[in-house]
């Protein structure tokens, strides 16, 4: 009931010669509406995940180069990550990892190359870590925009095979039997790709965003590391 009013209520003030989106999911076969339905679905998934990227991103970086100030500043790093609340900031997770392993290897008899060593794998460890948390949705993405147009094709065919056979149930094969068939088919494979293309679209442009900012935690693990090593070596 609610989408037979929506649909009247989107046809363009009783012209019929307007295509009404939800006219042609109405009048779609119940795969293709569930089809449809589906990729509405994902559509608002993508949507959601790239709003929430976006703000969680800027967030992120606008923390992480507040924090990186304050570090390179700080007189004694253990320091400055106790007194400052680090909260969800991957720069200071980062930190934490490599000063925790770095107290741990100091002390009489240690191996100062081993010690460079493991810390060095720690930081690697803890960027690669953080990377990964930014990127766990950016699959999700990927998905809808290599499969979303394969399933609105699906639903298309299962469409175009279904006004055939209406074809053959009427023994008439006039254009006005076949077209408003093919036209709601066709509707499905029109959802797919505008699942699709903003998908795509989103995940190249994050994944480029969070490959920069893992570069990013990766420079200052070597700027740490290098400061780290020179303490060992003090030692």
């Amino acid at each position: 009931m609610t989408l037979d009013l929506l649909a009247s209520t989107i046809s363009f003030a009783g012209d019929d010669n307007h295509l009404n989106p939800v006219k042609l999911f109405l009048d779609a076969d119940i795969v293709v509406q569930a089809i449809m339905a589906g990729l509405v679905l994902a559509s608002v998934w993508v949507w959601m995940i790239i709003v929430t990227f976006i703000v969680r991103m800027g967030a992120i970086s606008r923390r992480c180069d507040e924090y990186e100030e304050g570090f390179w500043e700080a007189q004694n790093f253990d320091t400055y990550q106790k007194e400052r609340k680090r909260g969800d900031v991957p720069m200071g997770k980062v930190a934490g990892a490599g000063l925790g392993e770095f107290k741990r290897n100091v002390g009489p008899g240690i191996d100062a190359e081993g010690a460079r060593q493991r810390i060095a794998t720690i930081l690697n460890s803890s960027v690669g870590e953080e990377a990964d948390k930014l990127s766990d949705r950016l699959n999700f993405l990927a998905t809808v925009g290599s499969v979303a147009p394969f399933v609105g094709l699906f639903g298309t065919v299962w469409g175009i095979m279904k006004s055939f056979f209406d074809i053959g149930q009427q023994q008439n094969s006039s254009l006005a039997v076949v077209a408003p068939g093919i036209s709601e088919a066709l509707f499905a494979t029109a959802i797919g790709l505008f699942a699709a293309i903003p998908a795509v679209i989103a995940y190249n442009r994050f994944s480029h965003k969070v490959n920069g900012f893992e570069a990013r935690l990766q420079r200052f693990a070597d700027h740490l590391h290098a400061a780290l090593t020179r303490q060992l070596e003090q030692r």
